[in-house]
């Protein structure tokens, strides 16, 4: 298995940087059954947040674009489980993909509920106000 960095795989998605587009297209060209790809979650959320801020995609995008991802057989994305049920709460809410994340995390993990400061957050993310 290979680990996949943030920068690899907005390269592959994008398209953005000539210089590196072969390199990464290449690599994950390069993936098999026999020799896959391993995206983290702290990975996942970073390409999330840089095709938001720096390549201005919608929502809509984004949830398309990790839905695309998790299809990838060739791809081990970590805690798929938990991801697509961060997704689907991404989707439905107004919430942030990383906000998301680390509620489905802390439910995951046996959490009754997990706690922000963040106002919106609580209202959207499913968590609670401290």
């Amino acid at each position: 298995m290979i680990g996949i960095d943030t920068n690899v795989l907005v390269r592959y998605l994008q398209q953005d940087d000539p210089s590196q587009n072969g390199k990464a297209n290449a690599l994950i060209g390069s993936l098999s059954s026999d020799q896959r790809g391993y995206v983290s979650l702290i990975t996942l959320a970073e390409v999330v947040w840089v095709l938001n801020r720096k390549f201005k995609l919608e929502r809509r995008a984004l949830v398309q674009i990790v839905d695309s991802l998790l299809r990838v057989q060739e791809l081990v994305i970590e805690q798929a489980d938990v991801v697509r049920k961060a997704l689907y709460l991404y989707e439905d809410s107004k919430a942030g993909f990383s906000d998301c994340l680390v509620s489905q995390l802390g439910r995951a993990a046996g959490c009754d509920y997990t706690v922000t400061f963040d106002q919106s957050t609580a209202k959207t993310a499913g968590m609670k106000l401290l």
